[in-house]
């Protein structure tokens, strides 16, 4: 067993089915995984039952901790609230514990006080929702300089305005929030830790994108080590989950070994 909380996002290997990503999982001693709505061929955009993935789930004795997730959650609308009712009610189904609630990333619905309105109607409108169903809202901030929830402390700040304590909490990715440059932490307010390097230290901080994402090695850029550390002596001890986007990581032939590669990397360095 690894001595971290390691968990698995099934953007580490997008082409295995959600069978194969379980397995790939347990034979890491990881018991915790993320399963995704934006997987061509896969889970669930082709058809997969929540009851065939909570068979799974239990066959390999893992624990879904969440759909990642709800886009453009904070621009609500009548599809939005369709779109929303639809993945809590899968991920009540397939027994995940949460929803990752992922901001609009246009550039649209950025102007100060726009912001914190769109924010805080959808949060209210999440939150009986998310609350009759017993599933969590993970708010996910992004770094990206056209994103319109940047701020985890903006989040955060949310949450607390429509009493939203115990129905939502913020996700860390050390990927955006090196981007943010927000150097706030809320270990009491985090669900969730994502965690992803980008070892490309040519590209600037503004230009970097989701396909820079690779597995944490000793040539990050993004100090994840700091960064893992610093949530950890602020007391947060959830999950810290993989969730590299780039081509050259979906790509590998042995994924098994990439993984735990960077796993082994990581505690040596905690």
């Amino acid at each position: 067993m690894t001595t971290l909380p390691f968990a698995l996002n099934h953007m580490t290997t997008p082409a295995l089915s959600v069978g194969a990503f379980f397995a790939l999982a347990r034979s890491l001693g990881i018991t915790s995984v993320e399963i995704r709505n934006d997987l061509t061929d896969n889970a669930i955009l082709d058809g997969t039952s929540a009851a065939e993935v909570a068979a799974l789930a239990t066959e390999y004795g893992l624990t879904i901790l969440s759909i990642n997730a709800l886009q453009r959650f904070n621009e609500w609308n009548e599809t939005r609230a369709a779109e929303a009712a639809h993945l809590i009610s899968y991920a009540r189904d397939c027994g995940a514990k949460a929803l990752v609630l992922v901001p609009v990333n246009d550039g649209s619905g950025q102007a100060d006080g726009e912001r914190q309105a769109n924010l805080k109607e959808a949060l209210s409108a999440l939150k009986p929702m998310l609350d009759a169903a017993r599933i969590i809202g993970l708010v996910e901030p992004l770094g990206f300089d056209i994103c319109s929830l940047r701020s985890k402390t903006e989040a955060v700040d949310g949450i607390k305005a429509v009493d939203g304590e115990a129905s939502f909490r913020v996700v860390h990715d050390t990927f955006h929030h090196h981007l943010a440059g927000e150097p706030a932490i809320y270990p009491e307010m985090t669900g969730l830790v994502h965690i992803s390097g980008v070892t490309d230290s040519d590209v600037a901080i503004r230009d970097l994108r989701d396909s820079h994402r690779v597995l944490v090695d000793k040539n990050d850029t993004l100090d994840n080590i700091g960064q893992i550390r610093r949530l950890k002596a602020a007391g947060y001890s959830g999950p810290l989950s993989f969730e590299p986007f780039a081509d050259e990581v979906h790509g590998v032939a042995d994924p098994a070994n990439a993984v735990k590669t960077s796993m082994t990397y990581i505690e040596a360095n905690i």
